[in-house]
Formats: C-alpha cells, sequence, structure tokens
C-alpha cells in the first residue's frame, strides 16, 4: 500500500490537505506529480488530512449489490470527507474527485473554483483559458514567453489567482519537439505517460499511434515546465479567453465579449467533439459542458457564472471567445484554424492591441470581431469570408444557433445575482434570429 500526504491549491490561507491511500505505484507516483509536494518540514507538521482518498482500483466493486450495474464505483462522501475506487485504474478518477471537491469548498469561501488553464505575463498581467477537451487549454496556456501558473485547475479569490494542483495532465496524441516544445521536453524521468506505445526494445515512444486510445496522457510535476511561475499564485486576471473547437466552421476566430456575452457562453460551455477528443465521434456534434466542467461542478452552474462575473467587474476583467476549429466549412469540408494564427491572436490578446482594434459585428451571435490582427490573414476573422457555399454558412450558422438556445433552456429560470431569474440581458447575449 502506497500514502502519499499532499496539498491543494499554492495560495497558503486557501490550503486542503489530503491524504491518497493507494494499491499501485503507477496511482502514488500520479498524485505525487499532480497534487502540490510538501517540503520535509510540511510533512513533519501534517497533521489529520482534511480528505483521504482509497483507491483500490484493481478490485471490482461487488455487482450484486443492490442497485448495482457495474463492477466500478467511485463515491465521494462530503460528510466523512472520504473517496473510495473500484473498479477502475484510470488515475484521473483521483484527481477529477479532488477537483470536485474543490468546486464544493471553495464557493463556501466565497472563491471561484474554475475548470481553466492560466499564464502569467512579464509585467504581470495574467490570462485565464477555459475550454473543454480538444480546444488547445493546456497548449496554449504552455507559452514560452509567459509564465505557466497552470494547465488545468485554478481558484480566484480575494487575494488573486492560484493553481489547486502541482502538475500538469497534458495530452500527448500526435505530440511533436516542433510545435510544443515544452510539453515534449517535460516528458522525462518521473514522468507518468498513459496509454501510450513504445517500441520494447529502443523504448522509444511512438505518439501518433493511438491503438490504445485518442486519449494518451504526460503527468508530471508543474516545474518540469522551464518558465513556471512556482509558486503558482499570480494577481487578479485582466483576460478570461473562452475556447471552443467550432467543428461547425461558423464562429470567429476571435471575439470580444460583454460581461452578459461572457456568462452566457461560460454557462453554454460549448465545443464540437470531432474524431480525435472522444472514441467514436467522426462527424460534428455539438456538445455543451456548463462552466466548462460540468462533470465537476456540485452547485448551480449560475453560481459559479454570477461569481465569475462579479469578480470580472471588480477587477476590469475582458472577456474572450476564441475558437480554435474549423474555417471556411464544417469538419470534412473546410480547414482547421493554424495553431500558429490562434497563437497571434492570443499574443494581441495578452498585449492589448486586441482591445484598441476596430470591431464589426457579426449575425445571429451577436459577436465583435476584429476587422485585423497582425499576422493574421484578415478574411479568416469573419468567419462570412471564409465559406464558397454561402447558403450551407447560413444554414450551419442558424443550426449552432438553436443548439446553444436549446442547451441554455435549462438556465433559463434560475437566479443569478439578485434577480429572480437569469436576467434578461443575458438571454439577449445569446443567439437572436
Amino acid at each position: 500500500v502506497f500514502v502519499n500526504d499532499q496539498f491543494l491549491n499554492w495560495d497558503p490561507e486557501h490550503r486542503i490537505k489530503v491524504r491518497i491511500v493507494s494499491a499501485r505505484a503507477y496511482h502514488s507516483l500520479f498524485m505525487h506529480n499532480m497534487c502540490i509536494r510538501p517540503t520535509s518540514e510540511e510533512l513533519e507538521d501534517f497533521g489529520t488530512p482534511d480528505f483521504t482518498i482509497y483507491n483500490a482500483g484493481q478490485f471490482p466493486c461487488n455487482r450484486y449489490t443492490h442497485y448495482m450495474t457495474s463492477s466500478t464505483s467511485i463515491d465521494i462522501n462530503l460528510a466523512r470527507k472520504e473517496m473510495v475506487i473500484l473498479g477502475t485504474q484510470y488515475a484521473g478518477e483521483m484527481k477529477k474527485g479532488l477537483f470536485s471537491l474543490m468546486h464544493y469548498l471553495m464557493p463556501k469561501r466565497q472563491i471561484l473554483s474554475l475548470h481553466s488553464g492560466c499564464n502569467m505575463g512579464k509585467d504581470g498581467d495574467v490570462a485565464l483559458f477555459f475550454g473543454l477537451s480538444g480546444t488547445g487549454k493546456t497548449t496554449l496556456s504552455t507559452d514560452h514567453n509567459r509564465y505557466l501558473i497552470g494547465d488545468d485547475e485554478h481558484c480566484w479569490s480575494d487575494n488573486g489567482v492560484s493553481n489547486i494542483e502541482g502538475g500538469c495532465y497534458a495530452k500527448c496524441i500526435d505530440l511533436s519537439r516542433e510545435k510544443e516544445p515544452d510539453i515534449w521536453n517535460a516528458i522525462k524521468f518521473g514522468t507518468v505517460l498513459e496509454n501510450i506505445v513504445f517500441d520494447e526494445h529502443t523504448r522509444e515512444v511512438d505518439y501518433l499511434d493511438k491503438s490504445v486510445t485518442e486519449n494518451t496522457r504526460a503527468a508530471y510535476p508543474i516545474e518540469y515546465i522551464p518558465n513556471a511561475k512556482i509558486p503558482c499564485v499570480g494577481p487578479h486576471p485582466k483576460n478570461i479567453i473562452l475556447l471552443a473547437c467550432d467543428a461547425f466552421g461558423v464562429l470567429p476566430p476571435v471575439s470580444k465579449l460583454s460581461l452578459e456575452q461572457t456568462m452566457y457562453h461560460f454557462i453554454s460551455g460549448y465545443t464540437a467533439l470531432v474524431a480525435g477528443t472522444e472514441e467514436g465521434v467522426k462527424e460534428p456534434r455539438a456538445t455543451f459542458s456548463a462552466c466548462f466542467g460540468a462533470a465537476f461542478i456540485m452547485l448551480h452552474p449560475t453560481k459559479y457564472a454570477a461569481m465569475l462575473a462579479e469578480k470580472m467587474q471588480k477587477h476590469g476583467a475582458t472577456g474572450w471567445l476564441v475558437n480554435t476549429g474549423w474555417s471556411g466549412g464544417s469538419y470534412g469540408s473546410g480547414n482547421r484554424i493554424k495553431l500558429a494564427f490562434t497563437r497571434r491572436i492570443i499574443d494581441a490578446i495578452h498585449c492589448g492591441t486586441l482591445l484598441e482594434a476596430s470591431y464589426t459585428k457579426t449575425p445571429v451571435f451577436g459577436l465583435e470581431i476584429p476587422t485585423e490582427i497582425e499576422g493574421v490573414p484578415s478574411e479568416i476573422l469573419d468567419p462570412e469570408n471564409t465559406w464558397s457555399d454561402m447558403k450551407a454558412y447560413k444554414d450551419t450558422l442558424l443550426k449552432l444557433g438553436t443548439l446553444f438556445k436549446k442547451n441554455f433552456e435549462g438556465f433559463v429560470n434560475h437566479k443569478i445575482g439578485e434577480d429572480n431569474k437569469l436576467t434578461d440581458e443575458i438571454l439577449a447575449a445569446g443567439p437572436l434570429f
């Protein structure tokens, strides 16, 4: 049996002590990499943990127990401050369980827990990156011109932002030294690689091989990234970047959002699944995950949205919607927006030039799009210019707008702030047609 005593949250004022009891060395090493590693002095005074995980993933749960339909069981008991894992050896379950716990504990302290990447410029300007699987959250927050605060889980308190974790969990499908040098170089002794295929003789990994699954991963301590900011804390964010991989090809590569639009798109949590991020997906399918983390949130999505709006207003942050998906047509007919262009867009957001740009408005979604960005072809900034078939473009735009509206129906009667229902401004910030 392996026992890890570690911390969650780099903000010492709001730190959580966790104990992980596991039966596999792999699980212990994974959590050693992913949680914050205490110093020997901190370990000596560790005391009683605030939460304990018992991971017996090799042992199936009893399917003959009443109401059990599976040999896998992942249970969290908040009253007992425990999590028990049976019948699955996916290490990510421990990470997800602790993240869910933080989504319950932190809002009670008026701290916003966020499924986001975070980095900081040389001048102390902080950006948050929200996005679902495959949208580029880890790739875009790992930027060698900026300090990495974290790639996946953060808290935003009155002290600023802090990373919840002590490591990164990066996708490594199609990984190359040229495209993602920081992640490539972080894969060394001590890093856990999951689901990858390697040559038994040379021990060389084939990152193109997806025969086990598309979801190949590397878990490494954040210190393995040369420009990580240790301790992983920063001032209040200046830019809130919502990433969507729009496989329908109708969202602009970048748009500036009003506060109401930011809340609308944050609650929606849109991306489109294409082959690559999820098993068995061959053509685009819109997926919505409230607050970009429906699997983790413990309270109603509008609770987190109201906290985000309040913090953005208080600290003067700007919201942006960035499409890392398709342009000039949907998946299959259009082209994926080049990563180099997306990086130029993100750079323009960071340095403030995009805030000063001139804007035009798109139909249906009412998004403000810049007329030019240095290093990005102007014709791709407005999706309408990139489609050769105008009718197909308009049909697809309305199709996506309808999907957004349908998804949002579930949130219409919920309270945000002092109003008794979702304010009309937020509804008006969605697609109109």
